[in-house]
């Protein structure tokens, strides 16, 4: 692995033994923040997380949720505030609120890292935006 993967590693383990049981998504964004992560980029069905740094990209490859072809979802905002709700509610596992998005209709979504939101998007160019808080860590 190279610097910057070991960086973006440890901020991964840093924000998630820092993060409380529920609302803990800002800690783990401020400690990935800290760590030199400006945006990451998450493919809901490959469950591929992109994270841009000022030192270059990572990648980080999960098993995915699907396999082959499949159909998407239609965007149903309202089911993927339903799903960051029960997220943030401490309600959820990372997979389970993953699977929550991807049944809302969420074929990917961007945290900006810089101006503390993230965007859901649909297949056909619907998002959703949402803030969140700064945490000191």
């Amino acid at each position: 692995m190279s610097t910057t993967t070991d960086t973006v590693a440890a901020a991964l383990e840093r924000g998630a033994s820092l993060r409380p049981e529920t609302g803990g998504f800002p800690y783990l964004a401020e400690a990935l923040r800290q760590a030199g992560v400006t945006r990451y980029h998450h493919t809901v069905s490959s469950a591929t997380n992109l994270f841009l740094t000022g030192t270059g990209p990572v990648i980080d490859q999960a098993p995915p949720l699907c396999d082959g072809m499949t159909d998407v979802a239609p965007f149903d905002p309202e089911a993927v505030v339903a799903a960051l709700r029960a997220d943030q509610a401490g309600k959820s596992t990372y997979h389970e609120f993953t699977q929550a998005l991807w049944a809302a209709g969420v074929v990917d979504y961007t945290v900006d890292l810089t101006e503390r939101n993230c965007t859901y998007r649909g297949a056909t160019g619907e998002a959703y935006v949402e803030n969140y808080p700064h945490v000191d860590i």
